[in-house]
């Protein structure tokens, strides 16, 4: 007989930490930067979010002095997101998807007998 899938499922949060332990990236500046494309403004990004404008800005501007490249360039009266910016996202997304995989793969593997009901 085929075990029975568990109800219970896995998840795992993912960021980038300086030596400091500062965070870097991770989806809390990811969602930041995903606004400001999506409205082509670090304002509209931060009503969006519910955030302050200077929160957002605070935080993208520390990831930014972390990282040591440019995260958000100004275009007129609009921000933009820079090619690395764009970059960055695509491995964080597919950083996490392998993280949620392997995480998913592994629970199933160790805890899934002990987690399902008889």
């Amino acid at each position: 007989m085929p075990a029975r899938p568990t109800p219970f499922a896995i998840r795992s949060k993912v960021w980038i930490e300086d030596a400091d332990g500062n965070v870097v990236f991770g989806m809390g500046r990811y969602r930041m930067l995903a606004a400001i494309r999506r409205t082509g403004s670090l304002n509209a990004a931060a009503k969006e979010l519910k955030m302050s404008y200077r929160a957002v800005w605070m935080r993208i501007r520390r990831s930014e002095e972390r990282m040591g490249k440019s995260l958000v360039e100004t275009k007129g009266n609009g921000s933009r997101l820079t090619p690395f910016a764009e970059r960055l996202m695509g491995q964080f997304d597919k950083l996490q998807a392998q993280v949620n995989h392997q995480s998913d793969d592994f629970f199933e593997t160790l805890m899934s007998d002990s987690l399902t009901m008889d």
